[in-house]
């Protein structure tokens, strides 16, 4: 029992996105912000997240990549404020103006692409 209960929270750790903020207090500080509605129970979530980590790693500390969880209560808050749905993405200049929303599956190009329109 005990070894299926570690198992199950191995799977659960190993989905969930890594590196990401959850909060969004950077909105709005400066730099660019792109913010993925992240929802586990979509395969593309962790599709679309492995795509900001290598748009993330090309662009170093130029822009902020943050994450909104649903069903946390600083995701549900989030997109309760911008109206988003599961899956999507939101840009935000750097004083935190909401200029492009889509949805995901984005590839670390196009999203390069979006942050440096915005990066000054």
């Amino acid at each position: 029992m005990i070894a299926a209960i570690a198992i199950l929270a191995a799977v659960v750790f190993n989905v969930l996105p890594k590196g990401f903020k959850t909060s969004h207090e950077q909105v709005g500080t400066g730099k660019p912000a792109l913010v993925f509605v992240y929802d586990p129970n979509l395969a593309v979530s962790n599709s679309q997240t492995e795509q900001m980590n290598a748009a993330r790693e090309q662009l170093n500390d130029q822009a902020f990549f943050l994450i909104a969880r649903m069903g946390t209560p600083e995701g549900d808050q989030f997109i309760a404020k911008y109206r988003v749905k599961s899956a999507e993405m939101l840009l935000f200049d750097p004083a935190g103006k909401l200029v492009k929303k889509e949805y995901a599956l984005k590839t670390s190009n196009e999203l390069i692409n979006w942050l440096q329109s915005q990066i000054k």
